[in-house]
């Protein structure tokens, strides 16, 4: 990858971190994400499963909710920036509504399904794979979520 491409993943998973901050700020699980189109900023999210009392609030699952209601078909032209691998859910969710591209921060070793547990964006049985790029700013994203939990302990 183009160290030039490298950058503008780099400036968008900022974006997310910000989310992801913002999420912390108001009690939530530290993720953010922010989805893009011609590199323009269409949506951000954060963590909002203790506010609305809703353990699917993930912030992917908030974007395409939002994208969905907005009346757009599939998401092939957009790029999904997550402080986080995404879920099992989140993946799904990624493959039915056709997100372009999924660039992603912290692994998941618990229930990443991009690479850590499964990576479920590859599997053939599917019939969309987005182009997925991970561990974009990983260590800026890992100590957001384990500094939180640190000092939930």
């Amino acid at each position: 990858m183009s160290e030039a491409r490298l950058h503008i993943h780099e400036l968008f998973m900022s974006e997310a971190i910000k989310e992801a901050k913002q999420a912390e700020l108001e009690n939530e699980i530290p993720v953010g994400a922010i989805l893009v189109k011609d590199n323009q900023i269409v949506l951000r999210e954060h963590n909002r499963t203790k506010q609305l009392a809703n353990p699917l609030a993930h912030e992917e699952k908030l974007i395409i909710d939002k994208m969905m209601a907005s009346e757009a078909v599939f998401l092939y032209d957009y790029t999904l920036y997550v402080s986080l691998e995404p879920c099992l859910m989140c993946a799904g969710m990624i493959i039915w509504s056709r997100v372009g591209t999924v660039v992603w921060g912290a692994s998941d070793p618990k229930a990443g399904v991009v690479g850590s547990v499964y990576n479920v964006l590859k599997d053939k049985s599917f019939n969309h794979h987005p182009k997925v790029i991970g561990k974009v700013l990983q260590a800026d994203c890992a100590t957001l979520l384990t500094d939180f939990f640190g000092r939930k302990r």
